[in-house]
């Protein structure tokens, strides 16, 4: 890896850890600067602007998280054992990815949803894209024989997806210590229908 994307690698995962505190908005490149200690000048060069770093930061989340999710769940059988695997990885995620701020999405999505630009379309491309592999994944389970033929799999990403939310609202903004027993509930009855 050449320095300047060693020095780009960087600045990322700092900005990422950075905003699911901050928020995207509370980033710049002055900041971000300072707390690497680099010149701004230096870290302007990465990006050109606040709207790209931002943009950028989206994309290296994503990056993140299927490193952190997608690819260990890539390792196990195909079908449900693959779906328990992307279930368990995703509830810690943010945990195991060294977010402070919790799952980066989760802020993003509140901070993004009515701001147009290249952050939330970012935003937007890449969700649109988890929830595609979510479909994808049910597909395969019905393909296998662990998930019933009359299971709708972009309902199913979309009920898995919106159990995620839940979770991270229950955990994060409430506080509550049952919210991953309760999310694990909820997805075990899930399951449970998907596979009648």
């Amino acid at each position: 890896m050449r320095k300047g994307d060693s020095t780009r690698q960087t600045i990322l995962d700092h900005a990422v850890r950075r905003a699911s505190m901050i928020g995207l908005e509370g980033l710049s490149i002055g900041s971000l600067a300072t707390e690497l200690g680099l010149s701004k000048s230096g870290l302007f060069a990465h990006f050109q602007s606040k709207e790209a770093l931002k943009a950028d930061v989206v994309d290296h989340a994503s990056a993140i998280f299927f490193e952190t999710v997608m690819l260990p769940a890539l390792g196990e059988p195909r079908g449900l054992p693959r779906i328990r695997a992307i279930f368990a990885g995703w509830s810690v995620w943010a945990e195991r990815a060294g977010l402070p701020g919790g799952c980066f999405f989760v802020a993003a999505a509140a901070e993004l949803d009515d701001q147009p630009g290249p952050a939330r379309d970012a935003l937007v491309r890449n969700q649109a894209d988890w929830l595609d592999a979510l479909a994808k994944s049910a597909e395969i389970a019905i393909a296998e024989g662990h998930f019933s033929g009359a299971v709708d799999p972009p309902q199913f990403a979309h009920e898995l997806y919106g159990l995620m939310l839940g979770l991270y609202h229950a955990s994060r903004l409430m506080k509550d210590p049952s919210a991953r027993d309760r999310a694990t509930l909820a997805f075990e009855a899930l399951i449970e229908r998907a596979s009648r």
